[in-house]
């Protein structure tokens, strides 16, 4: 018997080996997630109805959301293209949750409150756990963040689509999985599809990488999905920029003080070693995405005026990072922490007036509903209503019964039906002519609104200054509302003429 014969049979099986299990997130990280969104989510529903009114920019999002979706696209073919998507998206809010105030305004909270949670995991990714929770809690708090977070428009859903693709970014560097990538390119687009100047960010996260010396390979990816970003907002930003006289109203930057003192600041808190973990540093992170957006359109004013505050919201993101790791920095340094306390508790007492106003019409550039109301209480069935300039008929048109028994001089085709966002208007002479019909004319003065060029704008005022003298001025936030009679007439009391066209009787009360 050969000695393999004699060996005895040792018979078994091999496992298999067994898949690793991905670890279930922290309760650290829950809470960075949880705690930064309730926080939103609270300061957003604090006061959010401000008193049922709406400013002028709103107002557009409430009308045009309402058009079906036929009535967006042609609408934004002629104005607001770079805005279409959004409508879009608010037209299928209205019609699941009906197309009310709040409907108007809690997806703005929601979007902010997932830009605060992305906000939180993005510190905690860089700077741990701590840093994490205090930046989460500080983004809310800013007072640009709670202001468009109660806004009817695209802003908060941009500023959370940026947070989310620049924790995307920085998650993709070390992994360089390729559907990372894709997730950070898809989300970047779609924030730059709902405003163009989210593309700004995808600057920011390129200045990044740079800065922090990532490898070749890295930096192709994201070239590549960057590359994406830009082909598929190329089509859109073509043309929209014949649209431009829709920022024609920019005469210089619109609130640049924020920004300013918000970029010192940050530059501030990015010379105390703030730490960090992994090959993205957070200061390399923070300060691109805080500066350079509002930086490059101050470079670009020089040629176009285009700054405005909330065009680069998105920035925020930067300075929380950078105030929430250097709050984190001096409690290690137990000696600092009770003074670094004693100072977040005096500045959250500072920001309650800023939020207390925030919270009223009177925080916005103009308050439609009051003009509307205005309109309404000036008016008499059957005078006539001028808008100086036209383009203004918007901030009347949220609550139609403000006008409805007015008859609008120089319309010559409603907005619905002519695809617009206030109308098409008659000829200058035509205009003229109508405005002799009447005995009385409600005139509505937008701020800073009036043409000197344009040849209708030109024919009302003359019109005015010549067969019309002001009987009574109603001054509200954002415009003027004045009641004009004619000269011959010689008791303004009286209601217009039985031949003045477009009386009706019957008045909203």
């Amino acid at each position: 018997m050969s000695l393999d014969e004699r060996a005895p049979t040792v018979t078994g099986t091999v496992s298999p080996p067994v898949p690793a299990r991905r670890p279930s997130p922290s309760p650290a990280t829950a809470v960075v997630v949880i705690a930064p969104l309730a926080l939103t989510i609270a300061l957003g529903l604090w006061g959010i109805r401000r008193q049922n009114t709406l400013w002028g920019d709103e107002s557009v999002t409430y009308q045009l959301a309402h058009r079906d979706l036929s009535q967006i696209w042609h609408t934004a073919q002629q104005v607001d293209l770079v805005h279409a998507l959004y409508y879009t998206v608010m037209h299928e809010i209205f019609g699941l949750f009906g197309g009310g105030l709040l409907t108007l305004r809690l997806p703005s909270v929601l979007a902010m409150s997932v830009a605060a949670s992305g906000v939180g995991l993005l510190a905690l990714r860089l700077a741990g756990p701590r840093a994490g929770l205090l930046a989460g809690l500080v983004f809310p708090v800013l007072p640009q963040v709670q202001k468009y977070a109660q806004e009817g428009r695209s802003y908060a859903m941009v500023c959370a689509l940026v947070a989310w693709a620049t924790y995307a970014l920085v998650v993709s560097v070390p992994h360089r999985a390729r559907w990372r990538w894709a997730v950070y390119g898809f989300t970047m687009l779609l924030a730059c599809l709902l405003h163009e100047f989210a593309v700004l960010a995808l600057v920011a996260h390129g200045v990044t990488l740079v800065v922090s010396r990532v490898p070749r390979p890295v930096m192709r990816a994201w070239s590549v999905a960057a590359a994406g970003v830009v082909a598929g907002l190329l089509p859109l930003a073509i043309r929209s920029a014949g649209q431009a006289e829709q920022v024609s109203w920019i005469g210089g930057p619109v609130r640049l003080h924020y920004f300013l003192v918000v970029a010192v600041v940050g530059l501030v808190c990015a010379r105390a070693p703030l730490g960090g973990r992994g090959p993205v540093r957070l200061s390399a992170l923070a300060v691109p995405i805080l500066v350079l957006p509002g930086l490059l359109l101050l470079i670009a004013s020089l040629v176009k005026p285009l700054f405005v505050d909330r065009y680069v919201l998105y920035s925020n993101i930067g300075i929380a990072l950078l105030l929430g790791a250097l709050m984190e920095h001096f409690h290690r340094k137990q000696r600092s922490s009770r003074y670094v306390w004693i100072a977040a508790v005096a500045v959250l007492a500072a920001l309650v007036p800023p939020s207390l106003s925030l919270r009223t019409p009177q925080s916005r550039s103009d308050d439609a509903t009051a003009i509307g109301a205005a309109v309404h209480e000036a008016g008499r069935p059957g005078d006539g209503l001028l808008y100086l300039s036209g383009r203004h008929r918007i901030l009347t048109a949220a609550d139609p019964e403000d006008t409805r028994l007015l008859t609008d001089l120089a319309l010559a085709q409603d907005p619905v039906s002519s695809n617009t966002l206030a109308g098409v208007e008659l000829p200058a002479r035509e205009i003229a002519a109508r405005m002799l019909d009447f005995d009385r004319i409600v005139v509505v003065r937008a701020a800073g609104a009036h043409s000197l060029t344009d040849p209708r704008e030109q024919a009302k005022t003359s019109t005015l200054r010549r067969h019309f003298r002001a009987y009574g001025t109603t001054h509200v936030n954002g415009a003027r509302v004045t009641v004009y009679v004619r000269d011959h007439d010689p008791s303004p009391k009286d209601g217009p003429r039985s031949n003045s066209p477009g009386a009706s009787g019957g008045v909203r009360r």
